[in-house]
């Protein structure tokens, strides 16, 4: 049985997270967004203790994988590195989401790693900086369409193509890259490979302007004839046309909660900003009065908190299946639909409420009401989300349901 309440043992982790959030990440805020492309050197003092808690077996705010299985295992309801990680993202985020990803280490690639990889890849891979390069210009949402190329060739892998809105993509000392080893077998023939910096024919092509989340880097990648070790294939080379490419997949169970919590964390930062504004203005926000009788702005507000704490507890829910081993393909998809829509409406209206301070850059609600956006879109758009629920709920193929 879950447990709506936040562990008593998380309790550190979520201080620690928030003070670094109040203290440095707020601070130097705006002047990432502003400062666009250019690396927050003052993160590099959060990376060591970053590594520190993710060894310890219970994780940060970081990025770790959904593990399926362990020997050994006790029985019982468990609250372990994937709570906490949702946990301590929430309060990083709290304080900037485009900071966090900038973090050392802490990549959507190295969920990718945590999440298929064998044992011995997670001690060889072990330190790295790792970008997850999946979008291409030609297949965005549709993860199946992916038309870059890995062909064996004796002891290594030759990949060609082309990826596009890779986070952390210049900055990263390695990309998890999404490739067919076959185009004619469909998906199941899409493997991940671990392409570290440096490997010749490895470009960067450039990084982009975007309209949010500044402070990250997001690249665009090119591979011409990229050799890289065979046993940089994460998960089995197979080709399961069974089972399709749900290996690879898998690591989307864990992205997706750490994208809602993304999305949390700058929900709540949107409205505990806007509370204090309609306080100053005299407006009182009641929880003991019915909505409609109370001033519009308070009604608003109440509406837009409610929509939080759902998106809330489905992604506390997602996470906490992860921990105990259970299949969480549908709750992660449902944290992440309904996180990612959340946030979007909750900033544009916390923008909206307060008035000229929301569109100024006296407060941050206007920068956090850009953020927002990409948290609906990346790690599966919400039309996505949408259907990946009805198919799992309506028991239907991706070939029955398109």
């Amino acid at each position: 049985m879950i447990n709506l309440e936040v562990p008593k043992k998380a309790g550190t982790l979520i201080n620690q997270a928030y003070q670094a959030a109040a203290e440095v990440f707020r601070p130097i805020s705006r002047k990432y967004d502003r400062a666009e492309h250019t690396y927050p050197a003052e993160l590099d003092m959060f990376a060591a203790l970053l590594d520190g808690l993710n060894s310890s077996g219970e994780g940060g705010a970081g990025a770790a994988g959904v593990r399926r299985s362990e020997k050994n295992e006790k029985p019982g309801n468990r609250n372990g590195s994937n709570l906490n990680i949702v946990l301590g993202t929430i309060e990083m985020c709290w304080g900037d989401v485009g900071l966090l990803l900038s973090m050392p280490r802490q990549g959507l690639g190295n969920a990718a790693i945590g999440s298929v990889a064998t044992d011995e890849q997670l001690k060889k891979f072990s330190g790295l900086w790792a970008a997850m390069a999946i979008t291409e210009p030609d297949c965005g949402s549709d993860s199946a369409a992916i038309t870059a190329t890995a062909r064996l060739d004796g002891d290594e892998y030759v990949i060609n193509g082309e990826k596009i809105f890779v986070t952390a993509g210049e900055r990263a000392d390695a990309v998890v890259v999404w490739a067919t080893l076959d185009k004619t077998k469909g998906r199941a023939a899409i493997k991940s490979f671990v392409v570290e910096k440096g490997t010749p024919g490895f470009e960067v092509v450039r990084v982009e302007h975007k309209l949010g989340i500044r402070a990250s880097d997001t690249a665009v990648l090119r591979f011409e004839n990229v050799r890289v070790p065979k046993e940089n294939l994460l998960g089995t080379p197979e080709i399961d046309t069974a089972k399709g490419f749900a290996g690879v997949m898998q690591t989307f169970d864990n992205t997706r909660p750490l994208v809602a919590a993304m999305a949390i964390g700058v929900a709540r930062a949107a409205l505990e900003e806007t509370r204090k504004i309609l306080t100053d203005a005299g407006v009182t926000i009641d929880y003991d009065k019915p909505v409609h009788s109370q001033h519009a702005a308070a009604a608003t507000f109440l509406q837009l908190e409610a929509d939080y704490e759902a998106a809330y507890l489905l992604t506390m829910e997602s996470a906490w299946m992860a921990d105990n081993r259970k299949p969480n393909s549908l709750q992660a998809s449902m944290a992440k639909a309904k996180a990612g829509r959340s946030v979007v409406e909750i900033t544009l209206k916390c923008v909206e409420l307060a008035g000229t301070l929301g569109y100024t850059e006296e407060s941050l609600l206007e920068k956090w009401s850009r953020d927002a956006k990409i948290l609906d879109i990346f790690e599966g758009t919400q039309q996505i989300q949408q259907l990946i629920v009805a198919r799992r709920i309506l028991g239907k193929t991706s070939a029955e349901l398109k």
